[in-house]
């Protein structure tokens, strides 16, 4: 009996404190991020540091990818947006947003709560209350269109101005001139539509949700391009970085040797012999690259080749 309370425990308080405020505890928060090691915010959401998000802002949607298959994490990707800017990438710490459809008992109820706990405005307002510098707010508007518009112009200037960052929602969003006016801001949306946000209702706040066939947790480490959104677990946003630069290095490297005739396609495309995996350095020292690494650096990463 007590194993079994053990295992339930951490849902059961899901659902316990979900109920009240739409929010889960910084303990259930840190349990379900437990692979973290590092820096929370207050709440205990995962803080990946600035600098590493700088970094993400220059690696490929598709090396990353690559990498979190490898690692086992096959449910992270999502496609098929509609984007503001096509030009703009949204990178950065997940805030994490869940709705459903609402009926009026549960809503009066989460209205009632949100007073209490001094929040202001329709729960649609809620997440962008929590949002800080280098976060993405990314809310599961269920898919819905009409009367699925989670922001409009007025609500995009504020998550702007609060977070420096676009959304991503599995819902729509309304004028969509307005929002394009907005320098440097981007929204993933499934479609745009005129109407405005009604029978929806907000169920969850940095809680566990999912964005079409992908998983995101509070923290996550959202990466987006024109073909899609990846959703990096904060524990592994490192090392998706790291590996990803090292294959973008390694493809400028090869992409030289066969202009220059060094090496045949079967030689790069291949696990490299030790004289090329030499050349190698010996080019990563002379092109002026941030990244340094050593012979032990590299083999560890060529060790397990499988992109």
């Amino acid at each position: 009996m007590r194993n079994i309370l053990k295992i339930c425990f951490p849902v059961l308080l899901l659902y316990a404190v979900s109920a009240r405020a739409q929010t889960i505890s910084k303990e259930q928060l840190i349990f379900y991020t437990s692979e973290w090691k590092g820096e929370r915010f207050e709440d205990g959401r995962p803080k990946i540091p600035d600098d590493l998000l700088e970094r993400a802002k220059h690696i490929g949607i598709e090396e990353a990818w690559t990498v979190l298959r490898n690692e086992g994490y096959n449910n992270q990707f999502e496609g098929n947006w509609k984007l503001v800017n096509d030009d703009v990438p949204v990178i950065g710490r997940a805030v994490t947003a869940m709705f459903m459809p609402s009926r009026p008992d549960i809503e009066k109820n989460i209205k009632a709560q949100g007073i209490k706990d001094g929040r202001k405005g329709n729960t649609n307002a809620w997440p962008i209350d929590v949002l800080k510098k280098g976060d993405v707010y990314v809310a599961d508007g269920f898919g819905k269109i009409k009367g699925g518009t989670l922001i409009g112009d007025n609500l995009g200037n504020s998550i702007f101005n609060k977070s420096g960052n676009g959304v991503i929602f599995d819902g729509s969003a309304r004028d969509l001139q307005g929002l394009k006016s907005i320098h440097g801001f981007n929204a993933f949306v499934r479609d745009f539509d005129p109407s405005y946000l009604e029978e929806m209702v907000l169920m969850g706040l940095n809680t566990p949700i999912r964005i079409g066939h992908a998983i995101v947790l509070p923290g996550d480490l959202v990466l987006s391009e024109k073909e899609g959104v990846l959703f990096i677990p904060a524990h592994l946003a490192e090392k998706v970085v790291a590996t990803s630069e090292f294959i973008a290095l390694r493809d400028d490297f090869g992409h030289a040797m066969l202009k220059a005739g060094t090496y045949s396609t079967g030689e790069i495309d291949s696990q490299w012999t030790p004289a090329i995996r030499e050349a190698f350095l010996k080019w990563l020292a002379q092109s002026g690259s941030k990244v340094k690494m050593t012979r032990a650096q590299l083999d560890v990463f060529m060790e397990k080749r499988t992109w």
